[in-house]
Order: structure tokens, then sequence, then C-alpha cells
């Protein structure tokens, strides 16, 4: 009897885990690696004092990716993996005292838009529908297909997108249909921050991103029993039971590759073979660090990342009312701040702010009374900027906009703080410069210019995860899981 094919997953993010599920289903006997002593990569969570965070990305979105991976193994995912539709997307504050929610229910938000900013109901909702066409036409091909195959571009469906290339928006930007559809400032600023969805510039990116609105205001929000890290710890247990390995604290060194082919890898205590090796660690260092004998796609690799963020978590002893689990105050000049980010690649003076709020949901995040907040401002990836100096003067100018807006000092009630600075997201995930989605989408060509997810060099070598095709996020992440496990040969 011939022994069972192996596969290698290098990096325990979702990505890897899903990439692992997928495999072994298959009939590979599949072993991961991973440098931190836990999975999950930036979809991890930790305890401060009296307070649990959600270490990394707080919006769930698409939740079906994850369903389907229980269904493939022949399990019930509600049995692993509970969560619910949220009946808000967000809550929305101005400096001006304007502020609303955007409800989940589309008439509903429509209604409070025009209610509270005075722009008709009938166009908001045009709006969503154009996003919804948008994602129809186009979405499901370029983000469930490999963009380097053949048999993509001659599917139907991409011969239909060709048709009604001009309603997609490509060669135009995120921020220009915007203001041409929509007109009030205000209602424009909230449908260009959907480019930090993948932590791009609106007045750069192409319009075809208008898409992702669909994805919260379509699709839905959705929100789990237990906090995100649920999504992580679910998947893990599933890809355990299923036989997969994981081997933790142990850092792949290096991708072995013979002849053409990767043939296995090298840790600091072993080298493992393998028939094929999936990498789910950032697309740069995989090729600097991992692959140094090979030739590297550097026109890919030069391209401009990503931004990155500067997280602070608070513990608060205080419970406020007008807000909910996710929260966005915005600044005052958005092109600005995204010129500070990306041209200047240094902290916009004043920033749009995210709070988010799992205690609001999950009771037990926090103490009663208590709130544990999460606080993100979109910055430059690390370039050698003085983050020590940085840190403070953040804190202080965040502080002094959410005072100014809620009408209270927040600093008042922290109780306990931690900080999360690009250098730590790029020392704790190996994502370059602490980029939190590989590369930007600053351009029309971007995504066709993102790293393939198999090797062009290499026989047998795949890859997966934000910094690679189809892109950032937990869908995207676990899309190119499905993608990279469609491309590997049946063992």
């Amino acid at each position: 009897m011939t022994s069972k094919k192996t596969a290698v997953v290098i990096g325990a993010g979702i990505a890897g885990i899903a990439a692992s599920i997928r495999l072994q289903h298959k009939g590979y006997e599949v072993i991961v690696f991973e440098s931190n002593t836990y999975p999950g990569g930036k979809l991890s969570q930790f305890t401060q004092g009296n307070y649990r965070f959600d270490a990394g990305p707080s919006l769930f979105t698409m939740p079906q990716y994850v369903d389907e991976l229980f269904t493939l193994a022949g399990k019930n995912a509600s049995d692993y993996f509970q969560y619910w539709r949220k009946e808000e997307s967000c809550r929305y504050f101005w400096e001006d005292g304007t502020s609303f929610t955007a409800y989940a229910d589309q008439n509903k938000f429509a209604e409070e838009v025009e209610k509270k900013l005075e722009v008709s109901a009938a166009t908001v909702k045009k709006k969503l529908l154009q996003s919804k066409k948008m994602y129809e036409i186009a979405g499901r091909t370029f983000l469930e297909k490999p963009l380097n195959k053949v048999s993509t571009w001659m599917s139907a469906e991409v011969l239909r997108a060709a048709i009604q290339m001009p309603m997609l928006g490509i060669f135009s930007t995120m921020h220009r249909e915007n203001a041409r559809f929509l007109k009030h400032p205000k209602l424009i600023q909230l449908f260009d921050r959907y480019a930090t969805y993948n932590g791009s510039d609106p007045y750069r990116a192409p319009g075809i991103l208008n898409i992702i609105p669909h994805f919260e205001h379509g699709i839905g929000t959705f929100h789990p029993v237990k906090g995100m890290h649920q999504i992580t710890e679910s998947l893990f247990t599933l890809a355990t039971e299923l036989g997969v390995k994981f081997r933790f604290n142990e850092k792949v060194q290096k991708i072995l590759h013979s002849k053409g082919k990767a043939v296995g890898i090298q840790t600091a205590l072993n080298t493992y073979q393998s028939d094929i090796v999936v990498s789910n660690m950032d697309i740069t260092p995989t090729y600097r660090r991992l692959l140094p004998d090979t030739k590297a796609p550097e026109r890919t690799l030069q391209q401009e990342g990503s931004s990155s963020a500067l997280i602070f978590y608070w513990g608060i002893n205080k419970s406020f009312s007008e807000l909910g689990l996710h929260n966005i105050f915005f600044s005052k000049d958005y092109r600005k701040e995204f010129e500070d980010i990306f041209s200047g690649k240094v902290p916009a003076d004043d920033p749009t702010i995210y709070v988010n709020i799992t205690s609001k949901d999950v009771p037990s995040d926090a103490p009663e009374g208590c709130e544990n907040w999460f606080v993100m401002v979109n910055v430059p990836a690390d370039k050698g900027q003085d983050w020590d100096a940085l840190i403070p003067k953040y804190k202080a100018a965040i502080l002094q906009k959410l005072t100014k807006i809620l009408g209270i000092d927040p600093a008042l009630f922290i109780e306990n703080e931690s900080v999360l600075s690009p250098p730590l997201i790029e020392l704790r995930t190996s994502s370059t410069g602490g980029s939190l989605y590989g590369t930007s989408s600053n351009s029309r060509y971007a995504a066709f210019l993102r790293h393939t997810n198999d090797s062009s060099s290499i026989q047998n070598l795949y890859f997966c995860g934000g910094s690679v095709h189809p892109g950032g996020g937990i869908p995207l992440c676990l899309l190119s899981a499905k993608i990279v496990s469609e491309l590997c040969p049946k063992p």
C-alpha cells in the first residue's frame, strides 16, 4: 500500500487553517507549521485584566465561507460555530454633531440617511442596488477564481463582465464614482470608507471597489456569539478532528525545492519532506526569507503596500449607551488623511477613528457596567517612523476627538491599556511593514498584479492569505485557501 501524499502549510493564519482543512479532506496528510504558540495569526485574542479582546479583525461578513468548510467535512457548522446577523452595521459620528446608524435593513438605512442627511432614500437604495449588481457581474468570478488561468478568462461570466465593463468603474476611482452619484459630502465619505476594508485610498482605488458595500449592506454583518476568535477556534478544532497536525513554536526557515519542484521545508529542529508546500506567510518574506535562492517577482513585491493600523486596547470602566459594536468617528478632511498615509507616509493629524466594543454583544468580555474598547486608526506601514514618539501623540489626538464628539473624556475611564503598532504587527504576523492587507488597491491594475496562488517557477508550491489573490480580510483569505485547494492535484 502506498503512503498518503503529504502537504505542508506554512502559517496557521485563518487562510492556512482553511487550506489545511481543504487539503486534508482532499486526501493529503497535512502538517501546519506556525512560529507563534497559538493559531489564528491576526485573528487571535488576549485578556487584559478582566477584559477580553479580539486582537485583530473585528468585522465579520460572508459567513458562508466559514460554514462551507464544515459542510465540506460533513459536519454541522452550528455544532462548532454560532453567529447572528446584526440589526445595524455601524454607527457614524462627525465633529459637527451629526450622527446616524447604518441599519442592516436597507429600507431603514435609507430612511435614516434621508432623515439625517436629507439625501433621498431612493438615491441610497439605488446606490446599494448598484453595488449588488457589480458583485453579481464580476464579484464571484474575480474573487473565487485564479486570475492567471486561461480557463478563468474564457468563462461565460468574464465575457458578461467585459460587456458591462463601464458599469464596474474600473477606469474611474471610488471617490469619483461616489461623488458623482451621492453628492452629499458626508455620505460620500461614508461610502469612500469601504476602501479601507482592503487598506486602500478611495481617491486612487478603482471604482470597482464600490462592490464592497454589498458585503455589508446586502449580505449583512454578523457577529460570533463568543467573539471573532471563535472563527479561529472552530476551524482549528475542525482541522484537528480531520487529522491535520499542528506544530506551534516551530518557525519555517526555508522552502526546499529540487529540479523545479517544491519538496519540503526546513525548520531549526528538522527537515520535512512534502509533496506540496503552501505558504500562508506574507508573500514578501516568503521570497526574501524562505526562498532566498529563487528569483523573486520584483514587480509584484515592489507594489505599494496597504495601510497598517495603530490600535489601542482600553478597558473602560463605564458604559456608553450611544455606542454600538462598530463605531466610526470621521476626520474633517478625508482626502488629506489618505494623502498623509500613502504619500506622506506619516500618520494623519486628524485621523478617522474606529471603535469596536464586543462587550455590547458578548457581555462577558468586560465586567458589568464596563466596556472593552478596540480603538483603531489607519496609519502607514512601518518605514522607520519613530513610533515611540507617535503613539502618545496619536493617543492624545484620538482622545481629543472622542471627547469633543461624546461630550466626555474617555481617558477618565481607562482602567488598563495595551497598544499594537505597525512594527509589532510585523513582528507577530510577518506582514511586511505591518501592512494589514499585503498590497493596496491604489491602481486599476492592482488586482492583476497581486501575487497568484501558485508559483510560476516552482511546481507544487502554492500561496494563500491576505497578501496574495484575491486579497485581505477574512472572506478573501478563506477564498484564497479554496483556490489553492482547487489548484492542487488530487493525491
